[in-house]
């Protein structure tokens, strides 16, 4: 974790943490950076935010003054970005998008020329270049400076790569979509239209502060009383720039990444298609998951939360399916990152093949009732590290043996520990959490 670079880009409150100098300074060192020996080619897609126009043009002024030239895709989904890149041959893009947080917020997501989230030591020299009071990058003159070109073309390509998968018509299927009033609002509808679903759309009306605002894959509440009201087959929620998506069976049941994991996974492994009969989660994804799994012969690697991190083990072991309790799933034989309209697209296969309701593909596996709770404390690794909270964590661990879990982890961004427990029952997950809180606070770690 990087000053400014996360997990999932550069992210912080529009002209605030985030300003336009900076996106005019990243600009500068991709322009210069990718366009050492060559005139680099660098395309732009962008959510719905106010913001996100006004990041857009400082991003392409940096770009341009370095020599680059920079192809817009416009209102867009993060994927898209990722596709265009490798389909086409660009040197890098950037996606404008802080996903699920609120409008005022914004962010910079910038993939590699594989369609990757970038490399963590080119960051730093973004960080080290915003930072540094010299500019040592010449400014291109005359034929050399570069030129925007709009480039919706792009973007169409790719819906057309999304109908492409579909290994059926969605004929008659009653399917809602949740855009989140962000990215998927130029995607999702068209794809299950020209499909041939009978689609049913909220939220699909951004005007620059709704984006994921009380809708979409935060407020999954919202389509579940949809799809009820509606009678609907299944329903799909995206966030803001459409990587995450959840459903909703036909009883309005949410389903999230973990029993979409669970249905792709066992989906792939009959047909054996599960490469390494194995699958990538995060730490976070629940007891319930791995147990149904070994029930169906299905492997499992854990790795830290983000997305970039189960990319990265899909990536080292060949693996091809991996994901986040969150809804960020990565299909990587057609993917580099989570699609959410692509993972509608996966759900629906499995559906539309098994000749099965979404609901009772998930009749095999029981999720465990889990509590998260987020400590503020005043220094993580005191925290983390004192022997008394240690052996509460053991204390809890001994107790519920193997019919639950305790996972005690710093946040990446925020000054928070995180204390989640999983066990048979709310009453438990609760008592365990308290517990474990009470002597964060006895020791004095807790900040209030």
């Amino acid at each position: 974790m990087g000053k400014y670079f996360g997990t999932d880009g550069f992210r912080g409150e529009a002209n605030v943490d985030l300003n336009v100098m900076h996106a005019y300074k990243v600009g500068r060192f991709l322009g210069n950076y990718y366009g050492k020996d060559h005139k680099a080619r660098v395309v732009i897609g962008k959510d719905t935010r106010l913001s996100s126009y006004m990041f857009e043009d400082a991003l392409s002024a940096g770009l341009t003054a370095s020599g680059a030239d920079v192809y817009l895709l416009h209102v867009t989904t993060t994927p898209s970005v990722s596709y265009v890149i490798r389909s086409e041959e660009f040197d890098c893009g950037i996606m404008i998008s802080a996903s699920h947080n609120p409008y005022y917020d914004n962010g910079l997501k910038v993939l590699n020329g594989s369609g990757h989230k970038l490399e963590a030591e080119v960051e730093d020299m973004i960080e080290q270049y915003i930072d540094s009071p010299e500019d040592d990058f010449s400014f291109a003159t005359r034929e050399n400076i570069g030129k925007v070109t709009d480039y919706s073309v792009g973007r169409h390509r790719y819906i057309g790569y999304l109908m492409s998968l579909a290994t059926r018509s969605f004929k008659d299927i009653k399917v809602g979509l949740d855009c989140a009033n962000g990215s998927a609002t130029s995607v999702a509808k068209g794809v299950f239209d020209a499909l041939g679903a009978r689609t049913y759309v909220i939220h699909n009306e951004p005007d620059g502060t709704n984006i994921n605002r009380d809708c979409g894959s935060t407020h999954i509440e919202v389509l579940q009383q949809f799809v009820k009201e509606k009678g609907l087959d299944v329903g799909f929620a995206y966030d803001g720039d459409a990587d995450r998506c959840l459903a909703v069976d036909d009883k309005g049941n949410i389903i999230d990444g973990d029993l979409i994991l669970y249905i792709c996974g066992c989906y792939l492994k009959e047909r054996g298609e599960l490469k390494n009969d194995t699958v990538v989660t995060t730490i976070m994804s629940n007891l319930g998951l791995y147990k149904a799994f070994d029930k169906k012969g299905i492997s499992y690697e854990k790795t830290s939360v983000g997305d970039k991190y189960v990319y990265e083990n899909m990536m080292n072991n060949g693996h091809i399916l991996g994901g986040e309790q969150s809804g960020h799933i990565i299909f990587r034989k057609y993917a580099a990152t989570g699609d959410g309209v692509l993972t509608s697209l996966m759900l629906m296969e499995v559906i539309l093949e098994k000749k099965m309701l979404l609901s009772e593909l998930t009749k095999d596996i029981t999720i465990y009732p889990q509590l998260l709770n987020n400590v503020k404390v005043a220094s993580k690794p005191a925290a983390r590290q004192d022997e008394e909270v240690i052996a509460a964590v053991e204390a809890v661990e001994k107790e519920l043996g193997e019919d639950g879990r305790i996972l005690l982890r710093e946040s990446g961004t925020e000054p928070l520990i995180r204390v989640m427990v999983e066990a048979k029952t709310d009453e438990m997950c609760k008592k365990h959490v308290d517990s474990v809180i009470e002597v964060l606070k006895r020791r004095g770690h807790v900040v209030l």
